[in-house]
């Protein structure tokens, strides 16, 4: 699919070609950049990559690799990781981890690496709770992070599956 848009300016129009765009927008997904490579778009591939990829693990990093689980209980709903599932493969390994645990009710693997937290005997304090004593400030910062990390995929998904936007001059003076 090709689509041809009228720059601002009026004089000029950008043939883009898409692809299959249901496809382009299923690899964007995946790994950011990978639909705009998919459809040749090298330099939005690799701005969107860099940038979406390194916010996700620099806040992975900054939360201690803690802030990246899944968890659907009734204790624990981990709901910022709806937005951290938006950076596609990176954030899977959570997923398996709670299907593991939760659903199989085997041990988690990797050493635990994402796997959500396990509460203690009720004497002590469970793994959550120590993971926000640890990292204090940062394991809330680095959840944050990595929840942008995701919603800004989700931009880079519309672009490879729709396209650019570009706002005709009589578009841009009805808006305002």
């Amino acid at each position: 699919m090709t689509i041809v848009k009228l720059l601002p300016d009026g004089d000029e129009t950008v043939e883009i070609n898409l692809k299959e765009p249901p496809v382009a927008a299923l690899l964007a997904w995946l790994w950011p950049g990978a639909g705009h490579i998919y459809q040749g778009r090298f330099g939005k591939a690799f701005l969107y990559m860099v940038c979406i990829i390194g916010i996700y693990f620099f806040g992975f990093a900054v939360g201690g690799g803690h802030v990246v689980y899944a968890s659907f209980e009734k204790a624990d709903r981990r709901l910022p990781y709806i937005c951290q599932v938006g950076v596609g493969i990176p954030a899977l390994p959570a997923l398996a981890q709670a299907i593991r645990i939760h659903v199989l009710e085997q041990e988690p693997l990797m050493n635990g690496f994402m796997a959500p937290p396990r509460s203690f005997e009720a004497n002590q304090r469970d793994e959550l709770a120590n993971w926000h004593r640890q990292y204090n400030f940062n394991f809330e910062l680095g959840t944050l992070f990595t929840m942008v990390a995701g919603l800004l995929n989700i931009l880079a998904i519309y672009d490879a599956g729709c396209g650019p936007v570009f706002l005709h001059p009589d578009q841009q003076a009805n808006d305002k």
